[in-house]
């Protein structure tokens, strides 16, 4: 690598043609960006040191290549090198137009030293060669031809703006602050530099670029030209293509797709480092290719998948649901369902039970209230309990297995939920009333296109003939069902509904005696709209709920094949009566804080070891040492995430203990209690977020 400062119009005069390689971001300098460098080239006509713009960064030719006009392919300063360009065109203009301006130059003089090879023919007589569609409307600018059709908005925009700030009385003092500008100019060698940690490490003042254009840059750049553009015709191109208006969604994918690959999850803004750390040892082209091949495949489910852009339309319902319900942590197991599906490996029904055995999954865990922070991390690894002989049953074994908060809420668990759920509140509630009102039903009904209607009003004034309705016990019953299944549904007559009693309701034209929705069937067969009326249609929505959102089902004989061998129980012959220290006060210590423990979760257990006794979810966070005057406490967190105003915590982190976890804490009376539990609560919590 040759680095130097050089004046920026000494490089451009010399006989050589910039080009801007193939997969590098189009011109996309703002107008804010042309105000201020145009400032900083009028403010440094009167320097006499010049103005530093930044850095160029190029390959250099082989120096076994014979030509007159060497090509050479830029890294980095693109941006700054088509803006400069574009404000000299500019000034080419207006001095043609002004022919009585003296700024001491000519239009020819700035055409054939900063803007054309002129001995030179076709595209080499370009200095600057662009890529894409900005480059055939750059050449169009220079040789004063007609704009093609599909022109860059922002070559002409901001060549335009440059024209319009240019006049009689500053067009020699933007000459002479562009003869000063300043720039580092970083020649490289094609075998002996990488190209990515010098573009990494330069302090550029264009646009920050995504997680995916530096893939892109990594995978392109270093390689052949012609390679490069095979790899970027071939496969890059057509999938930014496929994005279309959604391309910020490119770097989702690319997280989705190594986390597929990996069964790990990296940060958003850390995906290109994950990319460089897998892929850095791929230098052979054939393994280089299969990588950006892969990309694209998979790329292609996932627009499918993700935004809704599949054309096969048995499925596409399926994928809309998923993206109402926002199941964007399913991703990285559903793009490799697809990839299996597509290879034949699973049949296409099997392909749509799988994806709504996965929605169901999702849907079922919101109605219950279950958090959702643990469903990227399942999703993550999901992929690997799969077997390819029995794929469908093992992909219904590994949701049956799952347990604590990873649970597939079953049948009773989900009946009892959805009956008592707010729903009114629910993120998902046009889904959730849509989906019961289409199930079986071939004129589907769209809930956007209807009002949620309350059948006991909302109004806070209750009127007279709706506490009759309700009963004596009527505002107990409201502020108990109001927002449940059971006293909602769909109308397209809200305003004329109103807060009118039940049986107006039903009457009225347009009421629920009129409408044909499955969902008011069960409101205009009740004479009497009360808690009993309520509670079972309430039950029938829920029968029906069980049937759109199905739950796995294998037999016991199936499902065993697929659990994990057991560990050893020898020590679950363990109780409280094997502890020496446990007798007296500190047993009833220990009680209450066992009662406490439990207490924080459904999910939370407790296990008797020979020296400890433990507290899992999906392992331990607390283990307790029985000790003779007090209980020790390991909590399974590392020390500097504790939060501890208290200050009673101390740091084991390397020392050898009974128990799990860099801090310890000791309880020794009952008045501890509550401040004991709050650290114990956040180790609980570092796991299930974990």
């Amino acid at each position: 690598m040759k680095a130097s400062a050089k004046n920026l119009l000494s490089i451009i005069k010399e006989p050589k043609q910039f080009v801007i390689p193939i997969y590098q971001r189009t011109y996309s300098w703002q107008p804010k960006q042309c105000v201020q460098i145009l400032k900083d080239i009028k403010a440094a006509a009167d320097s006499e040191q010049g103005h530093f713009i930044g850095s160029i960064v190029y390959f250099q030719p082989d120096i076994h290549t014979i030509a007159e006009i060497h090509k050479y392919l830029v890294i980095d300063g693109q941006q700054r090198l088509t803006t400069i360009t574009l404000l000299i065109a500019a000034l080419v203009k207006f001095l043609e137009d002004n022919s009585n301006t003296d700024i001491g130059t000519t239009p020819k003089k700035l055409n054939n030293y900063y803007l054309f090879n002129t001995e030179e023919e076709d595209e080499l007589y370009y200095k600057l060669l662009l890529t894409k569609r900005d480059k055939e409307t750059l050449k169009s600018l220079l040789s004063g031809k007609p704009l093609p059709e599909k022109s860059s908005t922002k070559v002409i925009e901001n060549f335009e703006y440059f024209y319009k700030q240019i006049s009689a009385e500053n067009a020699s003092i933007i000459y002479q602050g562009l003869q000063k500008l300043i720039v580092v100019d970083v020649a490289l060698e094609r075998e002996k530099d990488n190209p990515q940690l010098i573009f990494e490490s330069l302090n550029s003042t264009g646009l920050n670029l995504s997680q995916a254009d530096l893939i892109r840059n990594y995978i392109l750049m270093g390689q052949e030209s012609d390679f490069q553009k095979h790899l970027y015709e071939q496969y890059w191109y057509p999938m930014e293509q496929s994005f279309g208006e959604n391309i910020t969604s490119l770097p989702f994918f690319m997280r989705d797709y190594l986390t597929m690959k990996m069964g790990s999850i990296p940060n958003i803004d850390s995906v290109y480092e994950k990319f460089k750390t897998i892929f850095k040892n791929t230098k052979d082209v054939i393994e280089v290719e299969a990588i950006v091949k892969d990309l694209y495949r998979y790329s292609q489910y996932y627009v499918r998948v993700a935004l809704r852009k599949e054309t096969d339309t048995s499925l596409l319902p399926i994928f809309k649901a998923l993206t109402k319900l926002k199941m964007d942590t399913s991703y990285p197991f559903l793009i490799a369902a697809y990839s299996d599906y597509e290879d034949d490996v699973i049949t296409k029904d099997d392909f749509k039970e799988i994806l709504n055995l996965t929605k169901n999954y999702v849907f079922r865990r919101a109605i219950v209230g279950i958090p959702t922070n643990s469903l990227n991390k399942t999703f993550a690894t999901f992929y690997k309990n799969i077997k390819r002989e029995t794929y469908l049953e093992s992909v219904k074994a590994a949701f049956l297995l799952l347990d604590s908060y990873k649970r597939f809420p079953d049948n009773v668990e989900f009946e009892r939920e959805i009956k008592l759920k707010d729903v009114y509140n629910f993120r998902s509630r046009n889904y959730l009333l849509e989906s019961l009102e289409n199930y079986k039903r071939k004129e589907l009904v769209n809930a956007e296109n209807y009002t949620i209607e309350h059948i006991i009003p909302q109004n806070e004034k209750v009127s007279v003939e709706w506490k009759q309705e309700l009963g004596e016990n009527w505002k107990s019953v409201k502020e108990t069902y109001l927002h449940t299944l059971g006293n909602l549904s769909l109308t397209a007559y809200n305003s004329e509904l109103s807060d009118h009693p039940f049986s107006t309701k039903k009457s009225i034209s347009g009421g629920f005696n009129d409408s044909p929705l499955f969902l008011n069937q069960s409101v205009r067969s009740e004479a009497i709209w009360n808690e009993e009326a309520i509670n079972t249609r309430a039950a029938t929505l829920a029968q029906r709920a069980l049937k759109v959102w199905t739950a796995p089902v294998l037999d016991e004989t199936t499902l065993a094949i697929y659990q994990e061998p057991e560990q050893s129980k020898s020590e679950s012959h363990y109780s409280l009566d094997d502890y020496d220290h446990l007798q007296g006060d500190m047993l009833e210590l220990y009680k209450a804080l066992e009662k406490r423990v439990l207490n924080i979760d459904s999910s939370v257990r407790v296990e008797f070891k020979k020296l400890y006794i433990a507290f899992k979810s999906q392992t331990n966070f607390v283990d307790v040492v029985p000790q003779k005057k007090r209980l020790r406490l390991s909590l399974n967190i590392e020390f500097d995430q504790i939060r501890d105003p208290n200050g009673i915590c101390k740091d084991v982190s390397g020392l050898g203990r009974w128990g799990n976890g860099d801090v310890e804490v000791g309880l020794e009376n009952s008045s501890e209690l509550d401040y004991i539990i709050e650290l114990i609560e956040q180790a609980f919590e570092i796991q299930v977020n974990e």
